[in-house]
């Protein structure tokens, strides 16, 4: 079957098809940078819309008696462990880093600082503290010299963490900053998929772990036919129902109605149009599952990735055979980072073989706008659900979640994975109590501006650049009125007048409007359920 992408925006209209065989292919693929509305104002004048046909198709059958999380034999002794320490973790993707600043960030309760080191070419990932008082380095610069200097006392650190100066110690005495312990801890880290990775680990004997082992790696991220945008944000709910959440197509329908436009199923038993959808498991071990959804594959490779892909072994569908041989490929690519309790960061990135100029000609703001919309209308309802599932215990979850359809098989598959090979949950070494953080107020839990738009170079210039805009709109309209105020009776016909009082009208007009689409879209957008 097909799917038609349809966008429309101030400018432009394009239709796209796009096969998308099967329900979990196509409710996944909701969550690209292909389909959400953007409204520019209360009437929606710019939307990103995707229709999408659901129906039915062949899969294989789920074997979900078989991942049951309560089998306790499946918890074996002696079966092979998940090391949360020996295994490299994704930091930022390299287009939202600025080389002019250092970058502060969290993975896995550990502070590091990201900078770029102008001498070596290379990105650099320390210990977030000056060994001298333990103030963040992130919070410093990069010097004339190319050092990383820390804006408490001036120490100054080369690409190795070496110390290379010291404005307090006496030019005459010891080289005192040569000393191990000015030194700052640096990580092993490597650029893979246009992707800052790091191994959370100082100890010398990794230093040269990529030669041992590699990020895990996703072809369609550098393939040139593909496309690559990328998103980011930090979300304020754990790696494991981040995970979990992006697991599972039921509750797109549901969670996200409103956002993006279905076509009606042919028995449509609710407004949303749920139906079953028949998912399972295939191979699982220590390294993580895939899954077979019929014409589409994904894969679990953990820590970090859930990637869901076309399967190259599927021929292409009836429409692309007649017209060309050509195939339309995409996939689905989320990278999940644990990083506190309660805490963790999505990279995302819709890599697709087709309508590649479309990427070149909308900014990528202007996704992420209804990418966060997607984020926004579940976050609360796992926030809160995460609080839940830690009042009954981690371990526990087998026995409080009630997953009985096929639907759950990914799920399932991932809390089985998760409790026989990984402790049931992210191994913080004790690094924390074991409490979640307390629920802020809605709008600071649903901000977009501190959790993504500052960490997104295209977010934040369109931010600045639209306030710019806003401004600007205020000056012509006091000014316009200033110069009607100025004007002698009769200095001016009454069309010169009247043409600026309307301009300062729709000035200031505008403005509001620009500041409302700024406030909404760019720094919180409230979703409530009970009124889509």
């Amino acid at each position: 079957m097909e799917a038609m992408l349809a966008f429309s925006v101030p400018s432009f209209h394009i239709p796209i098809a796009l096969e998308t065989q099967t329900p979990f292919k196509k409710s996944m693929f909701l969550k690209s940078q292909l389909h959400s509305k953007l409204p520019l104002n209360s009437g929606n004048t710019s939307k990103f819309r995707l229709f999408t046909a659901l129906s039915p198709s062949p899969l294989t059958e789920s074997s979900s008696n078989n991942l049951q999380v309560d089998d306790e034999a499946e918890v074996e002794k002696g079966s092979e462990k998940f090391d949360w320490y020996s295994q490299w973790y994704p930091l930022m993707p390299i287009c939202d880093l600025d080389k002019r600043a250092p970058h502060a960030k969290k993975v896995m309760g550990i502070d590091v600082v990201i900078w770029w080191d102008r001498n070596e070419s290379e990105w650099k990932v320390f210990d977030d503290a000056c060994p001298h008082r333990l103030a963040p380095l992130s919070e410093g610069r990069i010097d004339q010299w190319g050092r990383l200097q820390c804006v408490y006392h001036g120490w100054c650190f080369n690409g190795s963490g070496d110390c290379k100066f010291i404005p307090q110690a006496p030019r005459d005495g010891p080289p005192i900053h040569t000393s191990k312990k000015a030194c700052v801890a640096a990580y092993p880290s490597i650029v893979q998929n246009n992707i800052l990775w790091f191994w959370p680990n100082t100890d010398p004997q990794y230093k040269d772990i990529i030669t041992r082992k590699t990020p895990p790696f996703i072809p369609e991220i550098d393939d040139p036919s593909f496309t690559s945008l990328m998103g980011n944000r930090d979300i304020a709910y754990g790696y494991e129902v981040l995970i979990e959440n992006l697991m599972d197509p039921a509750h797109v329908p549901y969670a996200h109605y409103g956002i993006m436009n279905t076509i009606k199923p042919k028995e449509k038993l609710d407004r949303e149009g749920g139906r079953p959808l028949e998912l399972s498991i295939e191979e699982f071990d220590v390294n993580g599952f895939t899954a077979d959804q019929g014409w589409s594959k994904s894969k679990f490779m953990p820590p970090s990735i859930f990637y869901a892909y076309s399967d190259p072994n599927k021929p292409a569908s009836s429409v692309d055979n007649k017209k060309s041989s050509f195939q339309k490929k995409f996939a689905l690519i989320f990278i999940c980072i644990p990083v506190s309790p309660g805490n963790s960061r999505l990279i995302w990135c819709f890599p697709r073989n087709f309508g590649l100029w479309i990427d070149k000609i909308v900014p990528r703001w202007m996704f992420h706008v209804g990418q966060n919309l997607v984020l926004d209308s579940d976050l609360y309802l796992l926030h809160v659900e995460e609080k839940k599932i830690l009042d009954v215990g981690q371990e526990n979850w087998h026995k409080a979640c009630f997953v009985p359809t096929k639907s759950d098989a990914l799920v399932i598959g991932f809390r089985k994975w998760l409790k026989k090979y990984a402790g049931g949950q992210v191994d913080w070494r004790g690094k924390y109590s074991g409490a979640l953080p307390p629920t802020p107020p809605r709008e600071q839990l649903l901000d977009r501006y501190w959790s993504h738009v500052v960490n997104c170079k295209s977010c934040n210039l369109a931010y600045k650049s639209l306030n710019v805009v806003e401004v600007a709109l205020q000056i012509i309209s006091v000014a316009a009125i200033g110069i009607v105020a100025a004007m002698k009776q009769g200095a001016v016909s009454a069309v010169t007048r009247n043409s600026l009082v309307v301009l300062a009208v729709l000035s200031f007009a505008m403005s509001r409007l620009l500041a409302h689409f700024i406030y909404k879209y760019l720094r919180y957008h409230d979703y409530n359920h009970a009124f889509r």
